[in-house]
């Protein structure tokens, strides 16, 4: 992991096309503004996580036969 100190208004620059700019810092909290192209997703990590979740259980392979019905 690369660990960088930045100040406010301050940028770093990721594969020529993503800009990450620190917007505000408050206490423990800082606010970050990324601008990426429109067809590179940017997801919270916690979002991420639970989108990759959703994914998974809707690929799961069911546990029922095809031809049984559940009813």
């Amino acid at each position: 992991m690369l660990v960088l100190s930045r100040k406010k208004n301050e940028s770093i620059v990721i594969n020529d096309d993503i800009v990450v700019t620190i917007v505000e810092v408050r206490g423990d909290k800082v606010r970050l503004g990324i601008q990426a192209p429109k067809d590179v997703p940017v997801h919270r990590k916690e979002i991420l996580d639970a989108i990759l979740r959703e994914n998974g259980a809707a690929q799961a392979p069911s546990t029922l036969e095809p031809w049984v019905s559940p009813f």
